[in-house]
């Protein structure tokens, strides 16, 4: 099936299981602490079930790399795979805040080539499947981030991990002439950045493969670039699933 097909007929899923996430935490989140010290709850678990199912469902021949699951997490010798967030921003999630986001990326050849991102307290649903087609649904409306107008004659903003900006994070900032930065942690960064509310992001080797697939193929497809501190392209199904560095930039900033 074209990866065109395959993005359209996830797009009801991600707001089904937006909805179904909504709906978990009103009636009560049941809560542990993984055995990495981070927090879950049967939402992130039923979000999981639901959208893995239909992937499967749709394309039974590529595995599936889930946050959730253990299977597949070893296997160093995968080329094609998806990579799947349940829920992005377990931390807000649980809190009753907006900020948390479903994802899935699919890989092809270690690269991503289209991804999914809801986030439903927001109402947004960002989605891409190549160079130009990347678009968001809100309010009712499709729109092609890749065509989208973004003002460039404001002050650079970019978004930040945390409120508290290293050193080697401020040299980059420098140089690329940032003025402010936000805090927000989900994914929900690399799509605000695509739509141009926000100008980019730097971060330091952390998380997983992931919290970041879908988000770089969204960013990528609207016209910006995600990049190593290096300017090295992202490849994915390292051994660890680990993260490099990450710099983050919208089509205005390039």
């Amino acid at each position: 099936m074209e990866i065109k097909k395959i993005i359209e007929n996830l797009i009801d899923t991600f707001l089904k299981a937006g909805e179904l996430s909504l709906s978990i935490r009103k009636a009560g989140l049941k809560k542990e602490i993984k055995s990495d010290n981070t927090p879950v709850s049967n939402g992130d678990l039923e979000v999981n079930k639901f959208i893995t199912k239909k992937i499967f469902e749709i394309t039974p021949n590529i595995p599936i790399i889930s946050e959730e699951n253990s299977e597949n997490k070893g296997n160093s010798n995968l080329k094609d795979f998806w990579l799947v967030d349940p829920i992005d921003g377990t931390y807000s999630y649980i809190n009753g805040l907006e900020e948390f986001t479903i994802n899935a990326g699919l890989i092809i050849n270690n690269k991503p080539v289209a991804g999914l991102i809801n986030a439903p307290a927001k109402k947004r649903m960002f989605y891409s499947y190549g160079e130009g087609k990347a678009f968001e649904i809100t309010n009712g409306k499709t729109i092609n981030l890749s065509t989208k107008n973004i003002l460039n004659n404001r002050p650079i903003k970019f978004i930040s991990y945390s409120n508290k900006i290293k050193p080697e994070i401020q040299k980059i900032y420098e140089k690329i002439g940032v003025k402010e930065n936000v805090k927000m942690k989900s994914s929900l960064k690399f799509c605000v950045v695509a739509a141009g509310e926000y100008d980019g992001y730097v971060a330091e080797p952390r998380a997983y493969e992931w919290d970041i697939a879908a988000g770089h193929a969204i960013l990528e497809h609207s016209g910006g670039t995600v990049t190593d501190f290096d300017g090295k392209e992202i490849l994915y199904g390292k051994i660890g699933l680990k993260n490099p560095s990450l710099i983050l930039k919208n089509k205005n900033i390039l």
